[in-house]
């Protein structure tokens, strides 16, 4: 199950096909795949049920609608935003027979990397923080904040994650792709969510 199209590539050093998350996206596997993703601004949660060996990703850029949506906007058609992007994985979970009792939560991203915005990496750390809180999900570990872009690798199976803190350098072009799909973001919302 997948918020996401993206087919991935086989990557033989990990002998393993990775899932390539992109932003707004979340994906749910198990044993199959490596979930891979590249993080600016954007946070990404990895949820894990170790018991059935089920895990998966989000990663979202926003933690809210802005003031141009109605706040109904939290429940996009494209996990854009922390709220809509909580929930879809963790009902993904849940539908592929995850227990809400066992997930365990891991957390990522949320550096400064985009200039011209009010550091959303901040804001991204903050609302990712109280939602968990909120929901009563246990938080295992976390690298969070920071300048530095980071890319991860999660093995959903074992809830296993790796992370590598990329150069300050990285971060130019992971600004410059976190804008366009910023722009991409102007288009009327639609669609709607269950929230739990």
């Amino acid at each position: 199950m997948s918020g996401d199209t993206s087919p991935g590539f086989f990557d033989p050093r990990l002998k393993a096909h990775v899932f390539k998350l992109m932003p707004g996206r979340f994906h749910v596997a198990t044993a199959d795949e490596v979930i891979g993703t590249l993080l600016g601004s954007c946070v990404a949660a990895c949820i894990h049920d170790p018991v059935r060996g089920l895990g998966g990703m989000n990663h979202f850029l926003l933690p809210e609608a802005g003031p141009h949506e109605e706040s109904s906007a939290l429940v996009s058609s494209g996990a854009r935003y922390g709220a809509f992007a909580m929930e879809s994985l963790i009902n993904a979970l849940l539908g592929r027979g995850a227990s809400r009792q066992r997930l365990q939560v891991k957390l990522f991203g949320g550096a400064r990397v985009l200039a011209r915005l009010s550091d959303v990496g901040a804001r991204n750390i903050d609302f990712v923080r109280r939602y968990v809180a909120l929901e009563e999900l246990p938080v295992i570990s976390e690298d969070l904040g920071g300048e530095q872009p980071r890319k991860l690798l999660m093995y959903p199976a074992t809830g296993r994650v790796l992370v590598r803190r990329l150069p300050r350098v990285d971060s130019r072009e992971i600004a410059v792709a976190e804008t366009r799909y910023l722009r991409t973001m102007d288009a009327p919302v639609s669609g709607s969510a269950e929230l739990f």
